[in-house]
Formats: structure tokens, sequence, C-alpha cells
């Protein structure tokens, strides 16, 4: 039985194609991506409890980090283990995400991220990118020259 959930590509590369550049998430991007996060939600929790008076304001410190580790180390196993690969032709994505190169709108860096927008619309967001600057530099090149 076929595993229905791969972090990698699994579109096959066409007979002129070939991989240029694959970008894989980055353990020190992800756990600083999830430090902001947990200081957000931290001071949110905090927030919250003070407007609505509970004199326990702290409990909401303790709840944001709570909620942002568990759900780091939950599921750490499986986002840093996706992969995106570069072709002469096109970005492929996990399982069958394809992005033609030609098709390729806009790209924007958000946080740790690299957010790829096609012409139609749709957005595929490479994630946790330890240089997330040449990242974006290697998929415009390539866009380029498509």
């Amino acid at each position: 039985m076929e595993d229905s959930y791969q972090l990698t590509p699994s579109t096959e590369l066409l007979s002129n194609e070939r991989i240029a550049q694959s970008f894989q998430a980055d353990r020190s991007a992800y756990i600083r991506d999830h430090a902001w996060m947990a200081a957000g939600a931290m001071a949110a929790g905090m927030l919250i409890l003070w407007a609505i008076g509970n004199p326990h304001i702290w409990t909401g410190g303790v709840g944001g980090l709570a909620a942002i580790a568990i759900r780091g180390f939950y599921v750490a196993s499986d986002e840093l283990n996706v992969r995106w690969d570069l072709t002469n032709l096109r970005l492929l994505g996990p399982q069958t995400r394809v992005v033609s190169l030609s098709d390729i709108e806009n790209v924007r860096i958000l946080a740790s991220a690299v957010q790829v927008i096609s012409k139609t619309g749709d957005k595929h967001l490479l994630k946790y990118q330890a240089d997330r600057n040449s990242t974006k530099a290697a998929i415009l090149a390539a866009a380029a020259n498509a």
C-alpha cells in the first residue's frame, strides 16, 4: 500500500527535466519561528486574562508557551522532512504539488518561509528556510530563465 501522505515530491520528472536545487526545512529556522509564536501566544494569553479581570495573568503565559511547545514537538517530524525540488521547468512540492516556472507570478518572504504565487492565484509555502533570501532568489532566477 502506497503512503498517501508524502513529504517529498512524488511527481515524475519530464524527459527534458532535471533537478537544479532542493529546499528542505531548517531546524534552526523552525525553532526560531516557534519561539516567536510562543512569545506571541504568551502575550496574548496574558492580555486576555488581564482583560477579563483574572488575577492570575501569569497562567496565560504558561498556557501560551505550553501550547506552542506541544505543537512544535508534535509536528516537527513532518515539517522538518518536507522537501521542494526546483527543476529547470517546474517547482515540485510534497506529494503532487507542481508550479510551472512560467506560471510563477510572485515570490514573497513571510518570516522564514518563501511564498510562491502562481498566475492562477495558487499559493505554495516553502516553510522554515535557512536562507529565505537565497531560496527566493533561486526561484526567481529559474522563473526568469524559463
